[in-house]
């Protein structure tokens, strides 16, 4: 089996691994830290905004079983890509939309379905984010990985995370594992 690699920021990445974990096809998520400038950032580094760095995932998946296109489409939807460097109430570039892609082939579907909803006006506003190569990956603390799954009861779990997961859920309900 082969298997691909996407990477992708859209604000908390405690909420993109609770939701692309329960996906058909997903064989691990990994929470981590992308695009900054600054080697082994630490979670505080990088939430003080000064690395450049982006909490982000990073995907391992079956093409076989979900394809690259989908897990942009379902990104779009559990994210907002209009708001630049904020998601809710987080707020610094740290929390910035961004695709980083692995290849020409995923920057050309990455580019494809942006101008697509930006032709279709599916969002009120222009879509901000970025699509850039993947670059130096540095996976986060141990503490923050499948943080939702060993936190549902934490205040920003249940505030931000719960209903997120909730909302993919009720979405897309026929992609999710048994």
């Amino acid at each position: 089996m082969k298997h691909e690699t996407a990477t992708l920021a859209g604000g908390c990445f405690w909420c993109l691994e609770a939701i692309y974990d329960q996906l058909k096809g997903v064989h691990s998520v990994e929470s981590g830290y992308i695009g900054g400038k600054v080697a082994n950032p630490t979670y505080e580094a990088v939430c003080g905004g000064g690395t450049g760095h982006a909490e982000a995932v990073r995907i391992t998946f079956d093409p076989t079983i979900v394809s690259y296109r989908t897990l942009l489409e379902m990104f779009f939807v559990i994210h907002d890509p209009t708001t630049l460097n904020r998601q809710g109430h987080d707020v610094g570039s740290q929390y910035r939309s961004g695709i980083f892609y692995h290849s020409p082939e995923q920057k050309q579907i990455a580019e494809d379905i942006i101008a697509d909803m930006a032709r279709e006006r599916v969002f009120s506003n222009p879509i901000v984010t970025e699509v850039v190569p993947a670059e130096i990956w540095y996976e986060a603390e141990p503490y923050h990985q499948e943080y939702f799954a060993r936190n549902p009861f934490q205040g920003y779990c249940t505030a931000v995370v719960g209903p997120k997961v909730a909302k993919f859920r009720k979405e897309f309900l026929d992609r999710l594992k048994s």
